[in-house]
C-alpha cells in the first residue's frame, strides 16, 4: 500500500455539479391504475453527483480540494452549495449563470434495486461570459494546485474551448491534467496528462471494436498518440484498467461483489489525482485507484471510499503486514470515528501482554466476538515497569505490539504510556470493554465512558508471571 499518512494535497475539480437524489423504499403491489409498481417512500437522502461525486471522493481520501462550475439561479443550486459547504468545501468558485438549471438526477430505490430516474436539468453549453469567468479564476489560482482533474459528464460546462484553453494553462504552469472524458471528440482534451473512458467510451471515441488484446493495444495506443498523453489509459469494468506508456499492462480489479457502478469512474478519476498528487508512480496509482473502485461498487449509489476503507479492504484481500494495524492515539481517534459511521460496533481491552500465551490469545478472540472491530490498549514498556517494576517486560513494546497486530481477533494496536489507559478509551469512545474476570467487583478504569463492561473468565495457571517463573527453574 502507497503510504499517504500525514499527506494532505492540493486538488482543483473543474466540471459538471449536480445533485443524486434517492427515494428509498419498498413495493409490495402493483398500482390499479397501470400496469407499474407502487412504492412507498420511507427516506430520502441527496449527494453530490457529476463532479461533485469527484470532489466528495477527494474530500474523503482527506484531500485539500477546490470547485469550479457553473451552477443555475435555481432552488437546486442551492441545495448544491449546501451540499459542498457540509463537507467544508468552498462555494466560492462557483460561476452562476440565470438562464441554466442545476442537475439533479432523482432516482426511486426499491429493495435495492432502481425502478425509476428522472431528470432535471439544463445541458447546452454554458455563455461566453462564464467561460471567460472560469478561465480568469483559473489563471489566477492554477499554481496553488498539485492536480487538476477535469470531470466532463456532457452537461455544458466543459466547452471544446474551454477544455482546451484549461489544459493549455495547466500544462503552462506544468501542472497534470486528469480527464474523465465524455462524447465521441477527444481532441478537445489534446494535452492532457491522461483520461479514464471505460472500454465503451474507447471504443466509440477511436473507432477501434476492442474484443482482445490486439484491438487492445491498438485502441489505448491511438489514444496516447492522437491525444498527446503522457500515458493512455482505459478502465475494462471486471477486468482491471489497462495502461499504456511506453508499454501496456493491465492491473486487475479488486471488486469482491457489485451491486451498481454509479460513480465508479468519478473514484478512479479521485483517486488516481489523489495519488499523483502525492507524487506516486502511475502503476501504484493506478492500484490505489482500483481498490477504491473495488469499494464503491460494493455499495448502493454514488459512493465514496476512505483512505482508512481501502487500507482495511487492501489488508482483507491479501495478508497485511503487522505494523499496518498499529496505530497512533490520533490515528485511531480518526480511525474510531469512521468506523461508527459506518455501523461497526468496537470492542476496546488493554494490558501488558509480556509474554503471549495461549490464555491471552483466547481471552481476544472472546472480547472480538463481542463485536466487529477490536481494538487492543497496549501498555508501553514505561507503563509496564510503573505497574510490574523495574524487571518488567520482558519484550520491549514494539515486539509486544507487532506480535499482537499479527493476530487474528487484534484489528488495531495502540500504546499508550500512561498508567492508565482512559485517555485512549476517551479518544476511541468504544461500545464495549473488555476485561479478565480478575476485575470482578473492581471498578474498572473507563467504564463510564463506554455501553457496556464484559468480563471474560481467565484461564487457570495461564500468566506471563508463571511462565517467567518457570523458565527461571528450568
Amino acid at each position: 500500500m502507497i503510504d499517504f499518512e500525514g499527506k494532505t494535497p492540493k486538488v482543483l475539480v473543474i466540471g459538471d455539479l449536480m445533485i443524486d437524489h434517492y427515494l428509498w423504499g419498498t413495493c409490495e403491489r402493483i398500482s390499479p391504475e397501470a400496469p407499474v409498481q407502487v412504492i412507498n417512500v420511507g427516506k430520502e437522502s441527496m449527494v453530490l453527483g457529476g463532479a461533485g461525486n469527484v470532489v466528495n471522493n477527494l474530500n474523503a481520501l482527506g484531500a485539500d480540494v477546490d470547485v469550479i462550475s457553473v451552477i443555475g439561479c435555481c432552488e437546486i443550486s442551492n441545495e448544491l452549495k449546501e451540499l459542498l459547504t457540509k463537507i467544508k468545501v468552498s462555494t466560492g468558485l462557483l460561476v452562476t449563470q440565470n438562464d441554466r438549471i442545476t442537475s439533479k438526477k432523482s432516482r426511486i430505490i426499491a429493495s435495492q434495486q432502481q425502478v425509476v430516474r428522472y431528470d432535471r436539468e439544463s445541458t447546452n453549453e454554458i455563455s461566453n461570459l462564464s467561460q471567460e469567468s472560469i478561465v480568469t479564476s483559473f489563471k489566477k489560482i492554477v499554481s496553488n494546485y498539485d492536480v487538476v482533474l477535469l470531470s466532463d459528464y456532457g452537461k455544458g460546462v466543459l466547452t471544446f474551448h474551454l477544455t482546451k484553453s484549461l489544459i493549455e494553462i495547466a500544462n503552462k504552469n506544468n501542472k497534470k491534467v486528469l480527464v474523465d472524458p465524455k462524447g465521441l471528440d477527444y481532441s478537445k482534451y489534446k494535452g492532457a496528462f491522461l483520461l479514464t473512458p471505460n472500454k465503451k467510451e474507447a471504443s466509440e471515441a477511436t473507432n477501434i471494436n476492442i474484443n482482445d488484446d490486439k484491438s487492445l493495444r491498438k485502441a489505448i495506443s491511438t489514444l496516447k498518440t492522437d491525444c498527446d498523453l503522457e500515458v493512455s489509459l482505459i478502465t475494462l469494468s471486471e477486468n482491471g484498467v489497462a495502461i499504456y506508456d511506453d508499454r501496456l499492462r493491465i492491473h486487475p480489479t479488486f471488486a469482491r461483489e457489485v451491486y451498481e457502478v454509479t460513480g465508479a469512474g468519478d473514484t478512479i478519476l479521485a483517486s488516481l489525482g489523489f495519488a499523483l498528487a502525492c507524487n506516486s508512480e502511475i502503476d501504484d496509482a493506478v492500484e490505489f485507484a482500483n481498490l477504491a473502485a473495488g469499494i464503491v461498487v460494493g455499495k448502493i449509489g454514488s459512493a465514496i471510499a476512505t483512505l482508512n476503507e481501502i487500507i482495511e479492504y487492501e489488508s482483507s484481500l491479501k495478508k497485511s503486514t503487522s505494523d499496518e494495524h498499529i496505530k497512533s492515539l490520533a490515528e485511531i481517534t480518526i480511525l474510531s470515528k469512521e468506523l461508527k459511521e459506518r455501523g461497526k460496533k468496537i470492542v476496546f481491552t488493554n494490558g501488558c501482554f509480556d509474554i503471549l500465551h495461549s490464555g491471552h490469545v483466547r481471552y481476544l478472540e472472546i472480547a472480538k466476538s463481542y463485536g466487529d472491530v477490536l481494538v487492543l490498549g497496549l501498555n508501553s514498556d514505561r507503563s509496564v515497569a510503573s505497574i510490574k517494576g523495574s524487571h518488567r517486560p520482558i519484550n520491549i513494546q514494539l515486539d509486544r505490539a507487532y506480535i499482537l497486530a499479527a493476530l487474528e481477533a487484534v484489528d488495531y494496536v495502540v500504546v499508550f504510556d500512561e498508567d492508565t489507559p482512559y485517555n485512549l478509551i476517551n479518544a476511541v469512545k468504544p461500545h464495549l470493554l473488555v476485561k479478565g474476570s480478575d476485575y470482578e467487583g473492581v471498578k474498572v478504569v473507563g467504564e463510564d465512558l463506554v455501553e457496556e463492561l464484559k468480563l471474560v473468565k481467565l484461564e487457570e495457571g495461564k500468566s506471563t508471571s508463571k511462565t517467567i517463573e518457570k523458565i527461571k527453574k528450568s
